[in-house]
């Protein structure tokens, strides 16, 4: 139900829902003007993931109600909770729904995921 990325270097098999760790942005980082947009009623988040070439799209919506201050993980949920985690809700994937070669290119130590945010009001 969730995607996790994390700054933390190294994954743990209790984490099944993590694309990405050593990030070099959690919440906390993100600038100000970006929490301010996704912490519209209406705000609609678009993920773009993209790795060797190999791209995939996450949308979600923002939440008057997220925080966007945790220090070392962002999550993106299926559903409506939040936390200090949370950079979008109702997200239209999940890590299982992640292109699976993306997915695959991912278990590569040296490889980098390119991640960015559209915001739109």
């Amino acid at each position: 139900m969730t995607f996790e990325i994390t700054k933390d270097k190294h994954l743990t098999r209790r984490g099944d829902c993590v694309i990405a760790v050593n990030a070099t942005k959690a919440p906390v980082d993100l600038s100000a003007e970006f929490k301010n947009l996704c912490r519209h009623e209406n705000s609609r988040i678009t993920m773009r993931l993209e790795v060797n070439g190999v791209t995939d799209l996450i949308q979600g919506w923002g939440s008057p109600k997220l925080a966007l201050t945790h220090s070392s993980e962002m999550v993106g949920r299926k559903s409506s909770f939040i936390s200090d985690r949370t950079v979008m809700i109702a997200a239209n994937k999940a890590a299982v729904d992640i292109k699976r070669n993306l997915v695959e290119a991912l278990r590569s130590p040296n490889t980098r995921l390119l991640i960015q945010f559209v915001v739109e009001v």
